[in-house]
């Protein structure tokens, strides 16, 4: 008998999504929050925490999707297929929208050679393929060492090879010399001149988020008692935050480094939020709010595309030499709403936008499957 799949663990990914394009998605004209804006470097914020539940969303959902009975081959090539996929359309997502506009006023193809390789779906894509595999062959107590060796092995990696007396800065980091070394500073983040927050060697402790959400997928299928559920999610989750933070003494949090306290620091919160979701719908029976997180939850990859693809596209479209999204912020959020609420604001618009479209799937019993 297949386990029952808890309510709050669609809501959870929903949130992800929900907070992520509303994060992304900042209104022109004021200083976002600083909490709403990813730490410089090291440090810790909301934004931070996004992108980590995600993942931990991503390894959620895997442990609900394998089936018994799938050979061995079927299983590989079903992984290896949507790891391709995945990692395809982040990829295009960063070349589109495949021309750009000349000083003349004609259009001209985007170089490919400009174009980044590495990104938050190629991220997910990778993270996906081997937690997909490492998951199916591995029993919990493997899976457990795989986790300690890829977050012990990271801080290992970092110190050895990195620049002496810079292994942890943004350009003396072993993950950036990798990155240039094999991808080329043409294919990498513009904005990080050098580094990639979502680097090569940066996706290893990353693999451990997935595995994590997989084993509380597991756990949380198999459990009897939701009160008993609940307890031991919040134990574990505070369990690994201190872990985290006392880790971040010596190995700082940064999610730009996804250095491995940042790693125990997010896996910790993510079962905090669980443990909230199943008190607020599993025990105390409540739904409010939950509808509307749920509608992210059922496509969450596809809204989040659209998300990234269509604000890219309303930049195309000029109001006055600016974007037509920064003009919208500018002209019209920052003139009802000025600063960084203002800003906010934008963002929770357009975040409504996103979630149109995904109600609108919805309601066509629409489940956009990779």
């Amino acid at each position: 008998m297949k386990p029952a799949r808890y309510k709050s663990l669609d809501v959870f990914r929903g949130l992800t999504v929900c907070v992520m394009i509303v994060v992304n998605t900042a209104g022109a004209g004021a200083e976002p929050f600083a909490t709403l804006q990813h730490a410089k470097w090291f440090g810790f914020t909301l934004a931070d925490a996004v992108f980590p539940a995600f993942l931990f969303a991503v390894g959620n959902a895997m442990s609900f999707a394998m089936k018994p009975g799938v050979s061995h081959k079927d299983y590989l090539l079903k992984v290896l297929k949507r790891t391709a996929i995945i990692f395809l359309l982040g990829y295009l997502m960063y070349w589109f929208p495949f021309v750009h506009q000349t000083a003349d006023g004609s259009w001209a193809p985007n170089p490919i050679g400009d174009t980044r390789i590495m990104g938050v779906l190629q991220r997910i894509a990778l993270c996906f393929g081997v937690a997909a595999i490492a998951c199916r062959y591995l029993s919990v107590k493997y899976l457990i060492a795989l986790c300690v060796g890829l977050l012990a092995g990271y801080w290992a990696i970092l110190i050895a090879f990195g620049v002496p007396g810079q292994q942890l800065t943004p350009m003396g980091n072993a993950g950036a010399l990798l990155d240039q070394a094999v991808l080329g500073i043409q294919h990498m983040y513009k904005k990080g001149h050098g580094y990639d927050p979502e680097g090569l060697l940066s996706t290893l402790p990353a693999i451990v988020n997935v595995i994590a959400g997989f084993l509380t997928g597991r756990y949380i299928a198999r459990s009897d008692s939701k009160p008993v559920l609940m307890r031991h999610l919040l134990i574990g989750g505070a369990i690994l935050m201190v872990a985290g933070l006392l880790w971040s003494l010596d190995f700082p949090l940064a999610k730009r480094l996804w250095t491995s306290s940042f790693v125990l620091l997010t896996i910790g919160i993510d079962l905090v939020i669980l443990a909230g979701l199943i008190t607020y719908i599993e025990i105390a029976g409540q739904t409010r709010g939950t509808r509307f997180l749920e509608v992210f939850g059922r496509n969450p990859l596809a809204i989040y595309l659209f998300s990234e693809l269509f604000v890219t596209v309303l930049q195309l479209i000029k109001v006055n030499g600016e974007g037509l999204y920064d003009w919208v912020g500018i002209h019209v959020f920052q003139q009802v709403i000025p600063g960084a609420i203002g800003s906010l604001a934008c963002a929770i618009a357009y975040m409504l936008v996103c979630w149109l479209v995904g109600y609108g799937l919805d309601r066509k019993n629409i489940i956009i499957k990779i």
